[in-house]
């Protein structure tokens, strides 16, 4: 695990070192948009959910709370990555022209502002909103006295039992803070001794907010119509504390939040034993240098010294706020069974050729089957999965495993394959943060079962989504196989938008064979027919496209790149769009998240335009989009963003989408849909800003979410031959 100095005199001297010079500085500042301030800036789309009045309300307190774990994590791995460079004495700007030091305070800046809208929203709007709907979150102090001694009683029944008071004085030392943690700082007088600091940690395997019961007003039985009454726990904790220190006066309360360092750096030496490092690892991610601490306003200046001394932090790591902090745990009430306040429920289809056999094998011996999540059911993929796993005529399964969510149908279903004497390898990578101790639980049910578990290379993520199945059949040993987007989480499929691709195309099926024995064993670059791989692979294929693109605008006049990813950050591939930009090629990129590109530079960009849609469900997809002279237009679906860790630092892979409907669907039916988007859809501009899309005069604003959920596209219509004109199985 990575570790830093502790103390800020190199933060608080770093900028008095020699910049670059303002010309360079200028050049590149125009050219590239910073990362990490135009990642706050999808933050503040995501934020922008929250603020509108057409979602429904607990959809906009979803947001919210999103809004904060985002902020959260930003905190855990960005913020801390830039505080090491700089306490490590990293002076030199990157591409865009920002010192590390630069953009701490230029994140800074935004960070606070964001806040302070987030707070607005909270208090102004969203709490009167939701006590309109019967859902109150109050104050302790403004109950009356059947609630409080109701809360009283809940307190010494639930909470009292796993609170510890931690003092701090000679004989105490600091306690620790972990991470994500919140706490009450306390102020106690002792007769004899005079004033303490003490510390209480709120638990968070308690409810952070704390429902009151109140019974339906009379006359009314509809859990429709319930007034619901909720506390947070730390106000509750704050109205006991006399019950935690008994005979000593408490004087005051005030609550703080840490957020640490949790970005895990595994180093090839130190990991003769993956699994057992990635635990060693994992026990200590709470021990990573503070790089965040919220307090409330009301704070005193000696408890914020006391606190910023002993976590070894300086002033600009502290963020005061109005009212209550880690908002994230509003998901809370996201979690009530309200329907009528969130998004209508939708059911997810199953494409028409699945509906025609119960045997999967059958279908995709006729044709490849493309599935478009979450408006096509995620069944399939776990059919494939399961089928595979009871298929006497299955000789062997391997997939890769990235992030598949708790009770796992499909992990099961490798279980059972082994079990059933199957020969099967799972890479499980162990290093993707923040799920790492699910798959270090999954890695070990999977060993029982009998099955192959393997975890990558040390040095690379294996982040690629491949599922293989090989068959025995009448004429032979035949391959099937699944490659997407998203991860193999049945949970998400519902809430990303993800395309995967069902086929038993043999040469895909060739491929997926080379990939995982260079996965398993030691082959290096080996020689695909398909797919593109990173490292290197996605990389030099992309670049080879985009030149080519720029080649054939030049000989015929036309040429269109139309690119789906969740961020483009790499600068060798920003210049190449650049260049086709300046040749005169149509770019169209749909970015969700960071985009370092900057758009309509005369001469440079004008012909690229840069749109992001935050709506209902999280835009996951990636889709490269080629024109190619408009005779063989080229798709590329896949796991890779266009980022220097998916081309460089990660196993990728990109696929094509070879048959003419699938093709066409993707094109018009979800490209063209979404570049059409006026209700969700923000414009990057010049200046780094984003501004929302709007309808065309006396048209009403179109939602492409909404209308892939509510059309029957090309895709469904995709209809296989009749049963009987199908191979057997």
């Amino acid at each position: 695990m990575k570790t830093r100095k502790s103390g800020g005199s190199n933060m608080d001297n770093h900028h008095h070192r020699k910049p670059a010079s303002r010309e360079i500085r200028a050049a590149r500042q125009g050219l590239y948009f910073n990362r990490e301030v135009n990642w706050l800036e999808f933050n503040l789309r995501v934020l922008e959910e929250a603020q509108d009045p057409s979602n429904p309300l607990l959809e906009r307190v979803k947001f919210l709370s999103i809004f904060n774990s985002n902020q959260d994590e930003f905190f855990m791995i960005r913020v801390s990555g830039l505080k090491e460079q700089v306490e490590s004495g990293l002076a030199e700007p990157s591409e865009d022209g920002f010192t590390p030091w630069e953009q701490l305070v230029l994140i800074r800046e935004r960070i606070m502002e964001q806040e302070k809208l987030a707070t607005k929203l909270y208090r102004q709007t969203l709490l009167p909103e939701l006590a309109a709907a019967g859902l109150h979150i109050l104050n302790y102090s403004d109950l009356d006295k059947t609630h409080k001694e109701w809360l009283h009683q809940y307190f010494e029944r639930e909470v009292y039992p796993v609170l510890t008071p931690l003092a701090f004085d000679p004989g105490h030392p600091f306690p620790h803070i972990s991470n994500l943690s919140l706490n009450l700082a306390v102020v106690v007088r002792d007769p004899k001794d005079g004033e303490h600091f003490a510390r209480v940690k709120i638990p968070g395997l308690l409810p952070r907010l704390i429902a009151v019961d109140v019974p339906p007003e009379a006359g009314t039985s509809s859990e429709t119509n319930r007034q619901r009454n909720f506390v947070w726990l730390e106000q509750l904790i704050a109205a006991n504390l006399n019950l935690l220190f008994p005979g000593i006066e408490v004087v005051n309360s005030y609550p703080f939040r840490v957020i640490r360092d949790a970005d895990l750096e595994i180093r090839e030496d130190e990991a003769g034993d993956l699994l057992q490092t990635i635990q060693d690892s994992l026990n200590r991610r709470r021990f990573g240098e503070v790089v965040h601490l919220s307090v409330e306003d009301s704070m005193p200046e000696n408890i914020k010294t006391l606190l910023t001394t002993n976590l070894e932090i300086e002033a600009h790591d502290v963020y005061s706020v109005e009212g209550p902090m880690g908002l994230s745990d509003l998901i809370q009430l996201y979690d009530l069974d309200l329907p009528q306040l969130k998004d209508p429920p939708f059911r997810p289809r199953v494409p028409a050729p699945l509906r025609n056999s119960s045997n999967i094998f059958r279908i995709l011996r006729a044709q490849d089957v493309l599935l478009h999540h979450p408006f096509d059911s995620f069944s399939p993929i776990v059919d494939f999965i399961q089928s595979a796993a009871s298929d006497p005529e299955v000789l062997a399964i391997k997939q890769t495993i990235y992030r598949v969510g708790s009770n796992s149908p499909i992990v099961e279903a490798l279980a059972r394959a082994a079990m059933n004497g199957k020969q099967v390898s799972v890479l499980v990578e162990l290093k993707a943060r923040f799920d790492e101790e699910n798959n270090i639980e999954w890695s070990r049910a999977l060993e029982k079962a009998g099955a192959h578990v393997v975890y990558g290379r040390i040095e690379l993520k294996t982040h690629c989504k491949v599922a293989l199945v090989v068959r025995k059949e009448p004429d032979g040993i035949r391959r099937y196989v699944h490659l997407g987007t998203g991860n193999y989480n049945v949970k998400t499929s519902t809430l990303y938008t993800d395309l995967g691709l069902l086929t038993s195309n043999p040469a895909f099926g060739s491929d997926a064979t080379l990939l995982f024995n260079s996965l398993t064993g030691l082959s290096i670059h080996p020689p695909y027919r398909k797919l593109l791989v990173s490292p290197g692979g996605i990389r030099e294929g992309l670049l080879a496209k985009i030149e080519r693109e720029i080649k054939l605008v030049q000989e015929t006049g036309q040429g269109h790149l139309l690119f789906k990813v969740n961020a483009l950050v790499d600068f060798a591939l920003i210049d190449a769009l650049y260049r086709a930009s300046q040749a005169g090629v149509k770019i169209d990129l749909l970015i969700r998240g960071s985009s370092s590109l900057v758009p309509g530079i005369k001469k440079i960009s004008e012909n690229i335009r840069v749109t992001s849609i935050v709506g209902r469900f999280l835009e996951h997809s990636r889709i490269y989009y080629f024109r190619n002279g408009g005779e063989n237009e080229e798709i590329y679906l896949g796991s890779a963003d266009m980022m220097q860790r998916n081309l460089d630092r990660r196993v990728e892979t990109l696929f094509p989408v070879e048959d003419v409907h699938l093709k066409h669907y993707i094109k018009n039916s979800v490209l063209d849909i979404y570049l059409k988007d006026s209700a969700k859809a923000r414009l990057l501009l010049p200046d780094g800003t984003y501004s929302r899309v709007t309808p065309e005069e006396g048209q009403p604003p179109f939602n492409a979410q909404d209308y892939l959920l509510s059309h029957i596209t090309e895709n469904e219509l995709h209809l296989v031959p009749s049963m009987e004109a199908l191979p057997q199985a």
